[in-house]
């Protein structure tokens, strides 16, 4: 029959003696750790030869005893000496926060990690871009499955929409360079060729490059927030259970509309961006609009405008596909969605850049100056 915990003081042969009784488990303890508590003095002999139980809560008590007073434990059976043995084993001084490992190794942790999940992302956009082309060729396979209404939404909301805020940047873009190139262009006095600056970097550059970036944050970010969406709603995978497949359904009208639509945008850009810096030329350096024409057709050779045709759909390729591709990955909750929607301008963005200088090799290796 169990009974209550409780413990004796007395002194034996001039040593404080505490002798335990009783079931030192959770329900028998009552107010013995109060007492224990209270107790006064050091260099006890704590004898268990009473105990009849205990748990974990009781070896605790004694092992904190005996840590605390400096005594030696007596009496304990194997079964109770095994569980002290176990608590003490288990008393260590536990760390809230670890100790920060040194720079030199944290910047080389970063890195790493930074590495392998930019090769995991690359590989993972290179399957995409499989899944992509074979999506392409059953829909060539069977015409029927291509979605052409939702190709035109797409072409409204990539395109359409776009043109007031594309044309607005190239104008103003168009005005920067044109004030730029004439202040720096005055020492010399050479200000007529800024019609050559404006001319020759709207169409060979600043108007692909410009829309690219513009098009990746306003659709490469709402492709990944709507398909990393439609994941968390599982509806992606409604799709899949339906018989329909969600790359030919959700990917390739984003990605054909985004490739068909990025020529047609950067070319407006770059002519909107002519035209702002044919009004600065004609306010401020007095050259007419005829002039200003006349100069850019004599500058501007057909090579700078085939680049252009050239790196746009390829820049809208990539902004398509890391934007789908992010908005595909999305798992958990909806905070990964803006997490994933974040990655896929970032990701975009960077990818059009390391493209555009590529290009700009290229082309200056085969003689399109």
């Amino acid at each position: 029959m169990s009974s209550v915990a409780r413990f004796t003081d007395t002194v034996d042969e001039g040593r404080r003696v505490l002798r335990f009784q009783g079931d030192l488990t959770l329900s028998r303890l009552g107010v013995l750790p109060n007492r224990l508590d209270r107790l006064k003095g050091r260099d006890f002999l704590i004898d268990l030869s009473g105990v009849g139980r205990m748990d974990t809560i009781g070896a605790w008590l004694v092992h904190r005893t005996a840590r605390e007073r400096g005594g030696e434990i007596v009496g304990a059976d194997s079964s109770l000496t095994t569980l002290l043995r176990q608590v003490e084993k288990a008393d260590q001084p536990v760390k809230v926060r670890p100790d920060p490992p040194p720079p030199f190794q944290r910047v080389l942790d970063q890195l790493g990690t930074a590495t392998v999940e930019a090769g995991r992302t690359f590989v993972g956009l290179l399957g995409f871009f499989g899944a992509m082309l074979i999506s392409i060729g059953n829909v060539f396979r069977h015409p029927r499955r291509f979605r052409l209404n939702a190709v035109v939404q797409r072409f409204e909301v990539v395109g359409v929409h776009a043109f007031g805020i594309i044309g607005l940047m190239s104008f103003l873009v168009g005005i920067v360079i044109a004030q730029q190139g004439a202040v720096q262009l005055r020492q010399f006095g050479a200000e007529v060729f800024t019609i050559n600056l404006i001319g020759r970097s709207s169409i060979k550059e600043l108007g692909v490059l410009m829309t690219a970036i513009m098009v990746a944050g306003r659709s490469g970010s709402s492709f990944a927030a709507q398909l990393g969406s439609m994941k968390l709603a599982e509806e992606v995978d409604a799709m899949r259970t339906i018989g329909v497949s969600p790359m030919e359904a959700l990917v390739l009208p984003r990605v054909f509309a985004t490739v068909l639509m990025m020529p047609l945008l950067s070319f407006y850009a770059a002519i909107v961006a002519i035209i702002g810096g044919a009004v600065f030329c004609w306010i401020s350096l007095e050259i007419p609009p005829v002039t200003f024409v006349q100069r850019i057709r004599e500058v501007v050779p057909l090579t700078d405008l085939w680049q252009l045709l050239i790196k746009a759909p390829v820049f809208g390729l990539i902004i398509s596909l890391a934007g789908c591709f992010q908005g595909m990955q999305v798992k958990s909750d909806a905070e990964e969605v803006g997490l994933r929607t974040t990655t896929a301008v970032v990701q975009a963005i960077f990818l059009v850049i390391v493209l555009d200088a590529f290009f700009a090799v290229f082309f200056t290796e085969i003689g399109w100056l």
